[in-house]
């Protein structure tokens, strides 16, 4: 996992520099307040300037992500002092700030942090976060700072933002790999190596699994590759049983060429990470042990690669799912939801939950909607939709609810099939159109959709998110599945 660096917590009894000190650190650093205000903190050590004068010199504002330094004598040794803003000291503002400060402190050995008021599990996310490095090779590229010691914090929040944070750069590792080593197999075997370390059920359907049970979506997908597709299956018992049963279904396409409705060359680049909602699934479930969540979940990661070939689904194919249902393949390129299909009408049939939540690199659509910072989110049960809002926003990673509106419903009937993949009438809103397929196959329980087209991918660093792979989703879901406790 590319986090390579520590965090963790002690008493601010002592002076930061004397911490610092005592720990090998390079780096100090205290928040300040929008005003600014600096944190009437012990240093313990004497700066050459005035952290006043230095803030003032550099009309800081104490705004969150804000970082100014100036040399600090360490012992015999020369160090830094980080004078970084928190903002109006709120969960996205303090993530904001530990991410910065991380993101300063590259190459350097040890960082200590005069802890800001507020949410310190935020804090500590923001830092992993912004830690976090993907590479291939023998060394990393650059090297994140190795530990941040956190002055004064609660230290079970820090070890719950830890264990969130870990479960972020998990997911993100997934669909950062490259797809020629993530085959649908890998995956799975991803899956297995997660279930031994969390303790968790799994069960893996191989492509003779599922086409002896009907799981008719993911063969004719998987049916173009020469890797065959999976059907990954978690589950987590909390000690003690539990009176609800929740299933996160996630997209899981290892690649996603288009198939014979063949993608343009730079719309293939980023398809390494479509199936990095099956990642944020995988992620979760192995995080709830750690954090002590009190309702049964069962994970399902639909894996497929979407390849040309002659073996592979043809526009005009009808496909039987799982259960029965019938759908007409106008697009080959939309098989996300025909693997999600799949999935949501098995845990429907067989699992019997009580609320399902689907995740899912689905549409462009959703991307043109809601730009790169937040999920679409369609729901059948206002308190499910209210219940996911509130995490998102809790998450900082917020989602904007979107209309399941029932008149669309006619622009995919298909003349020869239950149900057709792709709108035929023009009526456009493709996330929307995408959304009531899915819910042909969801049954009659309370169902959600995240359709993370958007932020589950990043063009550049910002604030706790790292370009490339973000994870989106893996903090929300969490955070939900906590507040069910």
């Amino acid at each position: 996992m590319p986090i390579h660096t520590r965090i963790r917590t002690e008493p601010d009894a002592r002076p930061v520099g004397r911490v610092a000190l005592d720990n090998g650190a390079e780096l100090v650093a205290v928040p300040v307040r929008p005003g600014p205000e600096v944190h009437g903190a012990d240093l313990g050590v004497a700066p050459p300037l005035d952290p006043a004068d230095l803030l003032a010199f550099h009309d800081a504002k104490g705004e969150p992500g804000e970082v100014v330094a100036c040399p600090l004598r360490l012992g015999d040794g020369t160090g830094e002092l980080l004078l970084y803003g928190v903002g109006d000291g709120s969960p996205g503002a303090l993530r904001r700030a530990g991410a910065a400060l991380a993101r300063r402190a590259k190459g350097r050995d040890g960082l200590v942090v005069l802890a800001p008021e507020g949410d310190a599990a935020a804090f500590a996310e923001g830092a992993l976060l912004g830690s976090y490095e993907f590479w291939i090779g023998e060394a990393p590229r650059r090297r994140s700072v190795g530990t941040i010691t956190v002055l004064g914090a609660d230290r079970a929040a820090v070890e719950r933002g830890t264990v969130i944070a870990e479960a972020a750069a998990l997911a993100r590792d997934l669909a950062n790999t490259p797809s020629v080593d993530k085959s649908p197999a890998w995956l799975a075997d991803r899956a297995a190596e997660l279930a031994e370390r969390s303790g968790l059920g799994v069960r893996i359907r191989d492509e003779g699994a599922l086409r002896e049970e009907g799981f008719g979506g993911l063969i004719a997908v998987g049916a173009g590759s020469v890797r065959p597709p999976r059907l990954i299956e978690l589950t987590y018992e909390p000690e003690g049983g539990a009176d609800r049963h929740l299933v996160l279904v996630g997209k899981g396409i290892t690649f996603d060429s288009g198939g014979l409705s063949l993608k343009p060359n730079d719309n293939m680049k980023t398809m390494k990470t479509d199936m990095a909602a099956g990642g944020v699934v995988m992620a979760v479930l192995a995080a709830l042990p750690a954090l002590g969540v009190r309702a049964r979940v069962t994970g399902l990661v639909a894996a497929a690669e979407n390849m040309p070939s002659g073996s592979a689904m043809r526009p005009s194919d009808v496909i039987t799912h799982y259960g029965g249902r019938t759908s007409e393949v106008l697009n080959t390129d939309a098989e996300g939801r025909l693997v999600l299909a799949d999935a949501l009408a098995y845990a429907d049939a067989v699992l019997e939950p009580d609320a399902v939540v689907d995740v899912a690199t689905l549409t462009g659509a959703a991307k043109v909607a809601l730009g790169l910072r937040h999920a679409a989110l369609f729901a059948t049960d206002d308190a499910l939709a209210e219940g996911l809002t509130g995490a998102g926003t809790a998450a900082g990673e917020p989602v904007w609810r979107m209309p399941l509106v029932d008149d669309y419903r006619v622009a995919i009937e298909s003349e020869v099939a239950d149900v057709a993949n792709i709108e035929r009438r023009g009526f456009g809103g493709g996330a929307i159109m995408a959304a009531l397929f899915l819910r042909e196959f969801a049954g009659k329980r309370p169902w959600a959709h995240l359709d993370v087209a958007g932020p589950g991918r990043a063009t550049a660093d910002d604030a706790e998110i790292t370009k490339g792979a973000t994870g989106y989703g893996a903090r929300l879901l969490l955070n939900w599945l906590i507040a069910q406790n």
